[in-house]
């Protein structure tokens, strides 16, 4: 496993040192710098307060340098073999391999079906749990809490479209267990992320607005000090909530609210891939429909379709609704379009969302069930059906 402290190298660079300078600087030899910076080994207790005058930094700060270690390749070495062997021994390059796999596994996720990610993303989350049971060291154990936070909230997404939707249980399990980590390890923003995970469950499986409106105002609450992206991405489920439930008014409120947050992002936002203007305006579509309002939902929801080519997942669910939008207003030609395209992407990718929709849009065909292009919807479905 090739691994870096790539902010240590950064600051060292920022200060105006060589490694070969700095290590005059300090009393020590060149290679023990390329050390530190290579996560072999970590400086000694006499030279740390050196370390941090010359990166002009404070003693806390170069302890969050050295705990930083990156992953440069993410292939499995005899080094990883041995922490699984003996889990008292790991430290944090072991941890930054084990988090820069469930990376890779999420990277995947918007294009590739789920099942094809569950084996190995649960085999990464059973050796994070291993070697934190296990972990002696209190700096390991709380990084590896911190990855096995986002190790769960990334099995619960797994588990549940694998099942369609339809099981509940197994998914929020993994989220309370993610939550009970990250609160553990000090992480708000995962636990906001895995809070409002379980929002989605209340939402669209349950089929509990109230609960899911709860929900996804407690992550908002969490994420409101750390990341306005997410707390934006909270407030449009809280939006959603309520217009399953009728309210117009405290809708719009929360999409408003949301909106202010989307201004306030900033590149270094933790959650800033989350809360796009595509996200924004699928589930303000998502919103209006849920209120009866399908000429208002339909132009936003086209203009959301052009813009997740990169999010197959995602791209099913806007489509699958520009269906429904169309089809509540006897657009027929349109929305048998918007099916087709919905049916391609589910193809590819058996999102649970997309999936799941585009079964209802099909429901809604009925009043035109004898029409030959409703046969031809009818029989993609049933066919999507059979190879799931």
């Amino acid at each position: 496993m090739a691994a870096k402290r790539v902010r240590l190298a950064q600051h060292r660079k920022s200060a105006g040192y060589s490694q070969e300078k700095l290590a005059g600087i300090l009393g020590v030899e060149r290679s023990t710098v390329v050390r530190w910076e290579t996560a072999e080994t970590e400086p000694q207790p006499w030279v740390r307060p050196r370390l941090a005058r010359a990166l002009k930094v404070t003693p806390e700060e170069l302890q969050a340098l050295l705990d930083d270690v990156t992953v440069l390749q993410a292939q499995p070495s005899e080094r990883m073999n041995y922490v699984l062997e003996h889990p008292a021994q790991a430290d944090l390059v072991a941890v930054a391999y084990l988090h820069e796999r469930i990376r890779q596994l999420d990277e995947q996720y918007d294009k590739t079906p789920s099942t094809a990610l569950l084996g190995s993303a649960g085999q990464v989350h059973g050796q994070v749990r291993f070697l934190r049971q296990n972990a002696t060291s209190p700096r390991t154990r709380k990084a590896l809490l911190e990855v096995e936070a986002e190790s769960a909230t990334f099995m619960s997404q797994l588990v549940w479209d694998v099942s369609q939707r339809r099981d509940h249980v197994a998914p929020r399990a993994y989220l309370d267990a993610a939550i009970d980590a990250a609160r553990q390890a000090r992480d708000p923003s995962t636990e906001a992320y895995a809070t409002l995970r379980k929002s989605y469950l209340a939402l669209y499986g349950e089929k509990n607005p109230q609960q899911g409106a709860v929900l996804a105002t407690a992550a908002a609450e969490v994420a409101t000090h750390v990341s306005p992206a997410l707390t934006g991405l909270s407030f449009l489920h809280v939006a959603e909530g309520r217009a399953m439930m009728g309210d117009l008014k405290s809708c719009e409120e929360a999409l408003a609210k949301a909106e202010a947050q989307f201004d306030r992002m900033h590149p270094d936002d933790v959650a800033a891939e989350y809360y796009t203007l595509s996200e924004y305006n699928r589930l303000a579509g998502s919103c209006y429909l849920f209120l009866g309002l399908p000429e208002r939902a339909e132009p936003i929801l086209r203009m959301t379709t052009r813009s997740l080519t990169e999010r197959k997942k995602s791209q099913a669910i806007a489509y699958a609704n520009l269906a429904l939008a169309l089809i509540r207003q006897d657009k027929c030609d349109e929305a048998a379009d918007a099916l087709h395209r919905t049916i391609d992407t589910v193809e590819l990718t058996r999102g649970g969302g997309g999936l799941n929709l585009a079964f209802t849009a099909g429901r809604e065909l009925r009043q035109w069930r004898q029409e030959p292009w409703v046969h031809d919807i009818q029989d993609r479905l049933l066919a999507l059906m059979a190879a799931i």
